[in-house]
């Protein structure tokens, strides 16, 4: 017996909102099932005879696609059965086939990535996947996503491209809006969601956006002349601000989020040994005596192993990954408007940043001749993982004697 499949507006259950979902309706040797589209409609917008919005229908261009895009599933699906000889029941040619694709919304898959990243503790990725899905938002004009991933064509991404263009948006931040939705697009294939034949990268290359940014960094007598200021009349959270920059310059350009992170437990044997936060890689550098005596002043003698050694996270305040985050994220603002000041005081002509220091850290040790594939010129301001891939590559001796000559 031939297989049917059809979509009906299911009046024998009715939402919360007066609505009744649209159920696909699968029959076979006279048994019926029914599987859930996660769309519903108001009964008075349905053609019960056609089975089919009506014409006054608002969303019927979407919904006629959703039923569409899974009544063809679901025939392919037939096909390649028949095919093969096999046979098979309404039950479970619905199992086989929802197996292969789950329908979701890009709204829905966007959220709950974002919610999954959160609950990990990955509150960076989060952000930026908000900040896509924020940015997505604004350009349809709508509060929730309601389309699928197959909507998203060359076609729909050269008209993101054009509005971003529109709303002044530099290219850096076009390449992460898309880089990031590329990525959305990836776990949705990963995950059943969506089609890899839809899949719209292999054409739209986020390459094609400029992300240079202007390299930035100071030579070691500008590097001296911070480190030689007399900020003793100085606020601490000043004070503070010098200690992170050289520390920082001082040991492998570790970044901020490291620093803060840094605990006593972290300092063994004249070496600094931490798993960084970004790439979840070991590091193991170095301590160097001037980065020792900037140590000397925080809490690094403490008795307690898992004490914060720089007063940014506090044990009994930043307890969730949320905390931490905007913690770090508040202090890093107070710290680099500081190093400005410093900078200036200093007749130094570059504005001061922790970027200054991981970026000039890398430049004194390349002219210290130091292979530029060990120290990546990008380091700073392109993948990291890159970075960290050239600094697995070579011994610990190498990187200490050229350490040494960092002042």
């Amino acid at each position: 017996m031939k297989a049917t499949v059809n979509a009906v507006c299911y009046k024998s259950k009715t939402l919360k909102n007066g609505e009744n979902p649209i159920m696909l309706r699968v029959c076979k040797q006279g048994k019926m099932k029914y599987l859930s589209l996660g769309i519903s409609i108001n009964p008075k917008l349905w053609d019960f005879k056609k089975n089919e919005p009506k014409l006054n229908c608002p969303d019927r261009e979407l919904i006629q696609k959703i039923i569409i895009d899974k009544k063809a599933e679901y025939q392919t699906q037939i096909l390649e059965l028949k095919a093969n000889n096999k046979n098979f029941t309404a039950s479970s040619l619905i199992e086989s086939t929802e197996k292969a694709i789950i329908i979701k919304m890009v709204d829905e898959f966007y959220n709950e990535t974002i919610k999954y990243l959160t609950s990990m503790g990955k509150i960076g990725n989060s952000k930026a996947y908000n900040y896509s899905y924020c940015s997505i938002k604004r350009f349809v004009g709508s509060d929730k996503l309601d389309f699928l991933f197959s909507d998203i064509n060359i076609d729909w991404l050269n008209r993101y491209d054009k509005w971003l263009t529109g709303q002044e948006v530099a290219d850096t931040s076009k390449s992460v809006l898309f880089r990031t939705l590329r990525s959305v697009f990836n776990k949705a294939i990963e995950q059943g969601t969506a089609k890899r034949e839809d899949y719209p990268f292999d054409s739209f290359k986020t390459s094609k956006f400029n992300t240079k940014t202007k390299k930035r960094s100071i030579t070691k007598e500008e590097i001296k002349k911070i480190l030689s200021l007399d900020l003793s009349n100085e606020s601490e959270l000043v004070q503070l601000s010098r200690d992170i920059f050289m520390f920082s310059y001082l040991q492998s350009g570790i970044n901020f989020t490291d620093i803060a992170n840094l605990k006593c437990e972290n300092i063994h044997q004249g070496r600094i040994e931490y798993i960084r936060q970004k790439t979840h890689k070991p590091i193991n550098i170095l301590l160097l005596k001037e980065s020792q005596d900037i140590l000397n002043r925080y809490n690094v003698g403490s008795v307690d192993s898992d004490l914060y050694i720089f007063p940014i996270l506090d044990n009994k305040i930043h307890k969730t990954q949320i905390q931490k985050h905007n913690r770090i994220h508040k202090m890093l603002g107070h710290i680099n408007k500081h190093l400005k000041t410093i900078g200036k005081v200093a007749k130094i002509g570059t504005p001061l940043t922790t970027y200054v220091a991981r970026h000039s850290y890398a430049t004194v040790l390349k002219r210290s001749g130091v292979n530029t594939a060990i120290i990546s010129e990008s380091l700073g301001h392109s993948s990291e993982k890159i970075t960290q891939i050239y600094l697995d590559s070579f011994e610990n001796s190498q990187l200490d004697e050229a350490m040494r000559n960092l002042l």
